[in-house]
């Protein structure tokens, strides 16, 4: 991808730098004060529950929403005052495609290049380029009409990058699409972060942020709440976690009581209802809490200690339960290793 408008005014800074970011709908603030450091080549992570404020942030450091507060500079370029400079030197890619679905995918490619300046065979060179980049050249004929999911996303990711920019910003890029799929998205974004594109994504998937990012921000109620590396947020909650499988399902409300009258804190349950976890900062409490479902007879298939995994930190650390929460962006329930939109 050699065609780039990257903005280069200050090599040395941070891709994007944020203080006190925030945006009011009405009474909601939607985001209150963020402040967010990204260095440049870096996947930085935006987790938060629905409603959270995620995507009004990206809008705002796209120039898409001005901020109510705050500042922020994108390749050293200030939202407020070099709006134009900004949106030359990004991409955004929504959580919807942006494509015409009665143009094939090859076709949609080259009236992007030509929109952004290339003309005839360089057009049709760049979109031969993205195509075979996004293993989609077999499929360039057909109507966009006709793709699968993950077809359509990575074509959409494609026409973000008709001109290689200097920040991505991309809104739950893999929302919706079966795990193969997501595992190409996956290649392809680090395939960029490698090439030097600094990428912004929000994800509703635990897992993706776990495996993507290299920093992760945590957000919830338009405030940022924690901040770090995977390891460094499982670290945080200091405590370990211990998971339980029961033989019989139907004492798993007789289970979570005992556990959380042993142990102190609350229960989670998974998206199956076949597995408790619940944390606990000492060996101790752990073997209270199994002594007390031996003396119950209730009877465990097995059970497990150990480090928090990504959805118990973000339990850790917000309290939230698996209840959809109603806001001002979407209204999407949970579902298994994923946050709401």
């Amino acid at each position: 991808m050699r065609h780039s408008r990257l903005a280069t005014k200050d090599a040395e800074s941070a891709a994007i730098e944020a203080r006190g970011l925030t945006k009011h709908f009405g009474n909601v603030r939607a985001v209150d004060g963020i402040d967010l450091d990204v260095p440049r080549g870096m996947i930085f992570g935006i987790l938060g529950p629905n409603g959270a404020g995620k995507t009004t942030l990206l809008r705002m450091l796209a120039t898409l929403l001005p901020p109510d507060a705050g500042s922020a500079k994108v390749l050293g370029y200030d939202l407020a005052a070099s709006p134009h400079e900004v949106r030359g030197s990004i991409a955004m890619t929504g959580q919807f495609a942006s494509l015409d679905e009665d143009l094939t995918g090859r076709e949609n490619l080259i009236l992007l290049a030509r929109l952004w300046g290339f003309r005839g065979q360089a057009a049709k060179s760049r979109a031969g380029d993205l195509l075979n980049a996004f293993d989609l050249a077999d499929a360039s004929a057909k109507q966009v009409k006709d793709y699968s999911g993950g077809m359509r996303r990575r074509l959409d990711i494609a026409a973000s990058l008709v001109v290689t920019p200097g920040v991505l910003f991309l809104d739950e890029p893999t929302t919706g699409l079966d795990p193969k799929a997501r595992k190409s998205v996956w290649r392809m974004i680090r395939s960029l972060a490698e090439a030097g594109v600094t990428i912004l994504l929000t994800t509703q998937y635990l897992e993706e942020a776990d495996q993507l990012a290299a920093r992760i921000a945590v957000i919830d109620h338009g405030k940022k709440i924690a901040e770090g590396t995977s390891r460094e947020l499982k670290a945080a909650t200091g405590s370990g976690f211990l998971h339980l499988n029961l033989v019989e399902t139907g004492r798993l409300g007789e289970a979570k009581r005992l556990l959380e009258e042993k142990v102190g804190g609350n229960v989670q349950r998974s998206a199956e209802g076949t597995t408790l976890s619940i944390m606990v900062d000492t060996p101790q409490k752990a073997n209270r809490a199994l002594a007390a479902l031996i003396d119950a007879d209730i009877e465990l298939a097995d059970f497990s200690m150990g480090a928090p995994s990504l959805d118990e930190v973000f339990f850790a650390l917000t309290g939230q339960s698996t209840e959809p929460r109603l806001s001002p962006e979407r209204s999407d329930g949970w579902s298994r290793n994923r946050l709401p939109r």
